[in-house]
């Protein structure tokens, strides 16, 4: 799996944006947050149509506007294909307004890049990348395909990586980090 410090891949993939017709898809590229200077949250699930997967796409949307108020751009994404996606977005409830880009990686090169395809059904694990403005990885995390992750850690990680600072163990937004002078 891609590891800390390394660079994310650049990519250039097809998304679904929406379920207006005509304006469902668009490509975007790692340069969605690198050309605006803001960090990058990846998140990827194994499968469309699933159980576990659609309660945490709907807990990144809940939370799409802390993950905008921390400068970070989320991009959800699976090895699905964007009509799949799509049809997914308007058969599911919760998936329906999404504000984010559900990114289809159909020919599994960027999952494989990152390392993170299940060895026998070629799927996505459940894999978190946190991305710097200059396209370092920062945080990783990878979860078993059938336990769900917790949004809220994502966010508390992304915080403590935006202090450039030392945070020690279950430090949360607005305490003190730890002042080595």
């Amino acid at each position: 799996m891609l590891g800390l410090g390394a660079e994310f891949p650049a990519f250039e993939k097809t998304a679904v944006v929406s379920r207006e017709k005509g304006k469902e898809f668009q490509t975007i590229s790692n340069e969605i947050h690198t050309a605006e200077g803001k960090w990058m949250v990846m998140f990827w699930w194994p499968k469309d149509f699933t159980f576990v997967c659609p309660t945490e796409i709907a807990e990144f949307n809940k939370n799409a506007g802390e993950f905008k108020d921390r400068d970070a751009v989320l991009v959800g994404a699976s090895t699905d294909s964007e009509f799949v996606h799509l049809a997914w977005r308007n058969n599911h409830e919760d998936l329906r307004d999404l504000k984010f880009p559900m990114l289809a990686d159909t020919s599994k090169s960027l999952a494989e890049e990152l390392g993170i395809l299940e060895a026998n059904e070629k799927i996505a694990y459940r894999a978190t990348f946190i991305i710097d403005p200059q396209g370092i990885v920062r945080w990783v995390s990878a979860y078993d395909l059938s336990v769900g992750r917790n949004v809220e850690e994502v966010l508390r990680v992304l915080d403590a990586l935006q202090t450039d600072e030392l945070c020690p163990c279950n430090w949360e937004k607005g305490e003190a980090t730890l002042n080595l002078n």
